[in-house]
C-alpha cells in the first residue's frame, strides 16, 4: 500500500477528533471572561429585563454542557451563531474575513520562499565567501524583526513620508483592479513574509550544503556532468526535503502573525474579525475565527505532510 494513502487515511481519522478537541477547548476557555455579552451588545444602560430576555434569547442562561451541545449541532448545520445587537451572523463575517487572511498568509509565504530559494542557493554555492557572509547576515536581520514592527515602519516610510504605497483604505479585489490590489496587499505581504523569509534561507542553505557533500555529488562532477545541471537536477530537490517538513510551522506562523498584521494595516480579515470580538466583548465571534484558524492549520499540516511524501521518494511507498 502506498505510504502516501496510508498518511492520509490516518490524517482524515484524526481529523474530526482534532476538531472536536479545538472547538470544546475554545468554548470552555471563553467560558472563563468575566464580561457579560449581553451588556456589550445592549449596553451598560439597559434594563435588568432587557439583559435577561437578551440572555435566554442567545442561550447565554442557561448550563455550559447545554450551550456547547447547542453550539455542536448548530456547527453541524453550518450555524456558527450571532453576535451583537443586530444577530449578525458569524459565519458570514467570517465567510467574507478568512479569503484576505488567506491571501495575506499565502502571499506572505510565496514572498518568503522566493526569497530563500534564490539566497539559500546563492549562500550554499558561494559557502564561506563574501557573498554567504553577507546572505548570513541580511538573513539573521531578517529573523530579528518582528513582523508588526516592520509593519508599522513601512507605514512610516513608504506611506506617510514617501507616499508611496498605500497602507490603509478599501481592499479593491484583484480581479477589479490588480494594480490596486497589489500595491494595497504589498507592505503587509513583505512584512508577514520577511521574517519567515530569513529562518528558510538558513534552512534552504544549510540543506544545500550537506547535498552538495554527498558523495554522488562528487561522483556525477568528476564524470563530466556540469555542476548546474547536477545543482538543478539532483541537489536542489534533495535539498527540498528538510525545509518541506517546516513548511506546516511556518504556515501556521504566517497565519497567526497575519491576525497582528491585518490590524495594522486595517484588513477586514480574521485578525480585525477577532480585534473587534475581543474589543466587544463577543464571544461567538471570538469562537468562531479561533476555531477555523486551527481547523485551517490542521487541514495546512495534513497537506504539507502530503507534500513531504512526495517530494521524498524514498518513503513514498513501502
Amino acid at each position: 500500500m502506498s505510504n502516501l494513502l496510508r498518511l492520509l487515511g490516518r490524517r482524515l481519522i484524526a481529523l474530526p477528533f482534532m476538531a472536536f478537541g479545538v472547538t470544546f477547548l475554545v468554548f470552555f476557555l471563553m467560558s472563563f471572561s468575566k464580561y457579560d455579552p449581553a451588556v456589550a451588545a445592549l449596553g451598560e444602560n439597559s434594563s435588568p429585563q432587557a439583559l435577561a430576555a437578551y440572555r435566554h434569547e442567545m442561550g447565554y442562561d442557561r448550563s455550559w454542557w447545554d450551550q456547547f451541545w447547542s453550539y455542536l449541532v448548530g456547527l453541524f448545520h453550518g450555524d456558527m451563531g450571532v453576535y451583537g445587537v443586530n444577530k449578525d451572523s458569524v459565519a458570514a463575517r467570517i465567510g467574507q474575513a478568512f479569503p484576505i487572511t488567506l491571501q495575506l498568509t499565502f502571499i506572505g509565504l510565496a514572498i518568503a520562499i522566493v526569497f530563500a530559494i534564490i539566497f539559500g542557493v546563492l549562500a550554499a554555492l558561494y559557502r564561506d565567501t563574501w557573498v554567504d557572509q553577507a546572505i548570513r547576515v541580511i538573513s539573521i536581520i531578517a529573523i530579528a524583526t518582528p513582523s508588526f514592527w516592520l509593519g508599522v515602519l513601512l507605514i512610516y516610510l513608504l506611506q506617510i513620508k514617501l507616499a508611496w504605497l498605500p497602507g490603509s483604505g478599501d481592499l479593491i479585489p484583484f480581479s477589479q483592479d490588480p494594480g490596486a490590489y497589489l500595491a494595497r496587499m504589498a507592505m503587509p505581504c513583505f512584512a508577514l513574509g520577511l521574517p519567515v523569509a530569513g529562518q528558510l534561507t538558513r534552512i534552504i542553505r544549510t540543506s544545500m550544503v550537506e547535498e552538495l557533500d554527498k558523495d554522488y555529488v562528487r561522483t556525477a562532477i568528476g564524470a563530466g556532468v556540469p555542476k548546474g545541471v547536477v545543482v538543478a537536477r539532483n541537489v536542489f530537490r534533495n535539498a527540498l526535503i528538510t525545509p518541506v517538513t517546516t513548511l506546516g510551522m511556518k504556515i501556521g506562523y504566517l497565519m497567526g502573525g497575519a491576525i497582528v498584521i491585518e490590524v495594522i494595516f486595517a484588513l477586514p480579515g480574521m485578525g480585525t474579525a477577532m480585534f473587534d470580538g475581543i474589543n466587544g466583548n463577543q464571544p461567538m465571534l471570538v469562537q468562531g475565527v479561533v476555531l477555523v484558524v486551527a481547523l485551517a492549520f490542521i487541514i495546512i499540516n495534513i497537506v504539507v505532510d502530503m507534500l513531504y511524501v512526495l517530494i521524498n521518494p524514498r518513503i513514498r511507498t513501502v
